[in-house]
């Protein structure tokens, strides 16, 4: 079964942030990577019901 090219980008940004995650935990950054990605979701959430 041949995946098509969005499911296969979900699939490497998950790797991605997977990876990112166990590298922050092993540098002890965790707290910060976690309040990076909750401004991320505010902000896109906000621009996104601004440009509706």
């Amino acid at each position: 079964m041949a995946l098509s090219i969005g499911s296969t980008r979900g699939i490497l940004y998950l790797l991605a942030r997977l990876l990112g995650d166990a590298s922050a935990a092993q540098k002890g950054r965790v707290g910060r990577r976690v309040g990076r990605r909750v401004a991320g979701k505010i902000t896109s959430r906000a621009l996104g019901r601004l440009f509706r």
